[in-house]
């Protein structure tokens, strides 16, 4: 699944990255043979890679002809997370001047995620608001408000109408 600004960028304005989050489960006994198919066009350390499965952390591969990276993160047991997995949908979009259909993270997911990192970056991102901000721009009137607060509550960020004023902890959200 495609999450992070590209997600966003899918659901709302997309901005330059040099970079793409993905989530997939990929096992340590598939680490070997995934390694040698991008082997070629891709930098890919198929030791990091197992070391950071193990650990339950991120790895990344570099596509070598454009210098793009990918951070692929391992699924996570977090309910909030699995949600966001299962409500992943296919979607078109161009990456290096290629069309691919790829599964991707929902708006919701992506405003929330977006949130999560405005918030841990102590409020002052412009590129995490402006994410935001893209995103009920283009969608806002179709967004799922139940799911927006539910999951909101959970992540400790606070969803306000009309959006985006998204930001503070949830207490904070009990005081408006």
């Amino acid at each position: 699944m495609i999450g992070g600004s590209l997600a966003s960028g899918v659901h709302g304005v997309l901005r330059g990255t040099m970079d793409v989050d993905l989530v997939a489960d990929i096992r340590e006994t598939q680490v070997a043979d995934f390694a040698a198919r991008l082997s070629g066009e891709f930098y890919a350390d198929a030791d990091m890679m197992r070391e950071a499965l193990c650990a339950g952390r991120a790895f990344n591969v570099i596509h070598l002809g454009s210098s793009y990276k990918f951070d692929i993160f391992p699924p996570s047991r977090d309910p909030y997370q699995q949600m966001q997995f299962r409500r992943r949908a296919v979607r078109e979009i161009a990456l290096g001047g290629v069309r691919l259909a790829v599964p991707v993270a929902s708006a919701e997911d992506a405003l929330l995620v977006n949130l999560v990192w405005y918030r841990a970056g102590g409020e002052v991102s412009e590129r995490q608001w402006n994410d935001v901000r893209g995103i009920v721009a283009a969608l806002g009137a179709i967004l799922d408000r139940a799911y927006l607060e539910q999951w909101a509550a959970y992540l400790k960020v606070r969803i306000c109408w009309p959006l985006p004023c998204a930001v503070g902890s949830a207490a904070d959200a009990s005081a408006s």
